[in-house]
């Protein structure tokens, strides 16, 4: 089990230069996790995708319902003083420090690209390139 952040969860969704990365990510471990906020995140990359014309409507709601299947049952929810400790402590966003909390209340990597987690949580955060490599 690992947690993904929303930019794993859109590689493996949209074509990107990650996307084959992302598809040996699962299927070296399936079993992603994600907190809700995950769907806010992936709704607002999907709109940003429809206004630069790269999709249209009807194809985000496909993208969308097909994510929301996958992560189904795989959504948890993180406490907020958890968070906003975190997030103090660190100087990383609370919507980062959600995925942060998580993979720490469940003792799984966090799988990201951001650097800043990368560098604040170097603990439980791990590159997508690294976990793929040595995995």
């Amino acid at each position: 089990m690992i947690v993904v952040d929303t930019n794993i969860i859109c590689y493996y969704y949209l074509h990107t230069k990650y996307s084959l990365l992302v598809e040996t990510l699962f299927n070296i471990d399936s079993h992603w996790i994600s907190p809700i906020l995950w769907k806010s995140e992936f709704q607002n990359i999907l709109a940003l995708y429809m206004r630069k014309k790269i999709i249209n409507l009807e194809k985000a709601l496909i993208i969308m319902e097909e994510a929301e299947s996958f992560m189904n049952n795989r959504e948890f929810e993180v406490k907020s003083s958890y968070v906003l400790k975190i997030a103090d402590q660190s100087g990383c966003s609370a919507y980062d420090c959600e995925y942060v909390s998580l993979a720490q209340d469940l003792n799984v990597p966090l799988i990201t690209m951001d650097k800043k987690i990368l560098k604040s949580f170097p603990d439980i955060a791990v590159s997508l390139e690294k976990f793929v490599y040595e995995n």
